[in-house]
């Protein structure tokens, strides 16, 4: 067997410090690759010839909607949004999945330019009564927040500074 000998605090710290680096470059590279890709997107909107402009109204963004039908403990949630609002999703799980519904299956379809999700949930017993309608109530209003601000912006979670010179040993 291999054996990897143990480093130093300091090494280790150099080695932590290495990685933070790493991924910090990672990211920005990844943010590039964002924005080029969102400058792609927007430099076709600009298109002005009368059949794309067709083309381009037929598949403009669709506001967020959400239904949610309650069958006993069991939710079934359809979300319909646009191609480019893939974090509506994300965070309806994750609303879900917080107010302690378990997710049973999720499946989605896309057309043209719309993605429709079908998430079916359980809610737990000790939850089941008054847990069905606070759910229902936090996914509409934070799909209805996103529908009426247009795009949500969400925060950036590696917006801070690491400074190694601060930490103590």
């Amino acid at each position: 067997m291999w054996e990897q000998e143990e480093l130093s605090l300091p090494d280790q710290v150099d080695e932590a410090i290495n990685y933070i680096k790493m991924l910090e470059t990672k990211l920005k590279e990844c943010k590039k690759r964002k924005e080029s890709l969102q400058g792609r997107e927007r430099s076709h909107a600009c298109i002005s010839d009368g059949t794309e402009a067709r083309l381009m109204t037929s598949s403009s963004p669709k506001a967020p909607e959400i239904e949610i039908h309650e069958m006993g403990s069991n939710l079934e949630v359809i979300l319909t949004s646009g191609v480019d609002d893939q974090f509506i999703f994300y965070e309806v799980i994750r609303i879900l999945h917080q107010d302690g519904a378990e997710i049973l299956n999720a499946k989605f379809s896309v057309v043209g330019n719309t993605i429709f999700h079908v998430i079916h949930a359980e809610i737990r017993d000790s939850m089941f009564g008054f847990g069905a309608a606070k759910i229902s109530e936090r996914l509409k209003g934070f799909v209805s927040g996103c529908a009426s601000e247009g795009e949500m912006q969400l925060p950036e979670l590696w917006d801070f500074e690491i400074n190694p010179e601060l930490w103590e040993f």
